[in-house]
């Protein structure tokens, strides 16, 4: 991690939440908010989602996506999809077009063509930088052959109450053709709850399923009355007794903001009152 390089990343969460915000200052939901902040991520190719996302053992890039509204429960994912160029949408259109939680494969490539979502060729996500994870993965034996890439989410309390949550990722390097991750599971890397809080989870997606994290978050704060701060660490100390690391974004219904992580750093963020704060290292 350079100066320069550090700026880069810096100036991305910047544009992601300036995005976010915006929708807030032009009247619009937290989901609107959240999709659009992750749109920008996912378009950004220091990231791992959208343009940026990792190669799997095959050399090709298959990404998962998903978003949760608070208010009434409703969700919507696409897992291992090759050709959305911004999975976050097809996640949403899933969750407004559909009865379905989740479209998986070549069938929710067709339903986001179908719905309007933009579409890539698959070569549209390369980058040379993943490229050359992939050859240092090959090159390693398959015991150690997982490099990660964290998953990029968003989540957002809006003027009206409601809470949403979104997530994107290319999930991790060398990883098995057709393998699905936490991100766009509902429970796991996202959830989303008026009477609590929204989570957005990255990290060591196998974990992340085992432990149901985003959801324990808000367990905790249901039925022990924890609070957010308190509720999300120690969802974490699951994932660290699990042997993994990760981290995870939330907000709570009062505006309060948590993003603890177990792990050397995480790119984070946060927008309020037209402030923005962003972060890397702990």
């Amino acid at each position: 991690m350079t100066p320069r390089r550090e700026r880069r990343y810096r100036d991305a969460l910047v544009a992601a939440l300036r995005a976010g915000y915006a929708v807030f200052e032009n009247g619009g939901s937290s989901m609107d908010a959240v999709v659009a902040a992750v749109v920008v991520l996912e378009d950004t190719p220091l990231f791992n989602a959208g343009r940026g996302a990792v190669f799997n053992a095959a050399g090709e890039h298959e990404l998962d996506a998903a978003v949760m509204d608070g208010a009434t429960g409703r969700a919507g994912g696409v897992a291992a999809v090759k050709r959305v160029k911004n999975p976050v949408l097809a996640a949403r259109a899933v969750m407004e077009l559909t009865p379905h939680v989740l479209l998986a494969g070549a069938a929710a490539d067709r339903f986001a063509r179908d719905a309007g979502v933009p579409m890539v060729a698959p070569n549209y996500f390369s980058t040379r930088a993943r490229a050359r994870a992939l050859v240092r993965a090959r090159a390693r034996s398959r015991a150690s052959a997982a490099e990660l890439h964290g998953t990029v989410g968003a989540v957002a309390l809006d003027g009206c109450g409601n809470l949403a949550a979104a997530t994107s990722t290319g999930g991790y390097t060398n990883k098995m053709a057709g393998r699905v991750g936490d991100s766009p599971l509902v429970g796991a890397g996202l959830y989303a709850d008026n009477a609590t809080c929204a989570v957005s989870a990255t990290g060591h997606g196998e974990s992340f399923i085992r432990a149901v994290l985003a959801h324990d978050v808000v367990a905790r704060m249901r039925y022990r009355g924890e609070t957010l701060a308190l509720a999300a660490g120690r969802a974490l100390d699951r994932i660290v007794a699990l042997g993994a690391e990760g981290g995870l974004i939330a907000v709570d219904r009062a505006g309060h903001v948590a993003m603890p992580f177990v792990s050397e750093g995480m790119y984070r963020g946060h927008a309020r009152g037209g402030r923005y704060t962003v972060a890397i290292h702990r």
